[in-house]
């Protein structure tokens, strides 16, 4: 019985050093794109009121990209340290969660400076999904895939 509520403590505890990562990553990205992601995520529009036509899908799935990536890092970093004490995984948990926000961070202004146009513009821009947000999707999820290698 006492393993069992070892191990429940330690999945809170992971779970909301996990959880507080993954709100700053979201921050992060919303500090790299203009104005309020959550406005381009939730379709507010000039005057503040909420349209579907306001929304922007290119947000969306740079986010749920952005997201995914810095979870599976997280998780990784979860999975291969489970078996060491508590805070030496909690720790190695932090600090590739942050490697993985910098990395995902880099490689977004990257792929801005490499293609054309405006990405930070385009992939809040209200309307269809863009190729360019194809684009920095895949490349979050890239980014996650080597860091999780790099843990593993």
């Amino acid at each position: 019985m006492s393993d069992l509520i070892t191990a429940l403590l330690h999945a809170v505890a992971y779970a909301l050093v996990g959880g507080a990562m993954l709100v700053v990553a979201y921050y992060v990205l919303d500090l790299a794109t203009p104005g309020h992601l959550g406005t381009h995520l939730r379709g507010v529009d000039e005057n503040g009121v909420e349209s579907v036509h306001a929304h922007s899908r290119s947000a969306g799935v740079v986010t749920s990209a952005w997201l995914v990536s810095n979870a599976l890092v997280i998780f990784t970093a979860i999975w291969t340290n489970g078996e060491t004490s508590l805070g030496w995984a909690l720790g190695w948990t932090v600090s590739f969660a942050v490697l993985g926000i910098v990395l995902n961070t880099v490689m977004f202004f990257a792929v801005e400076a490499i293609t054309p146009g405006h990405l930070r513009r385009i992939v809040t821009e209200p309307g269809p999904v863009r190729p360019l947000a194809y684009v920095a999707a895949s490349v979050a999820l890239s980014v996650g895939a080597i860091v999780c290698a790099s843990i593993a």
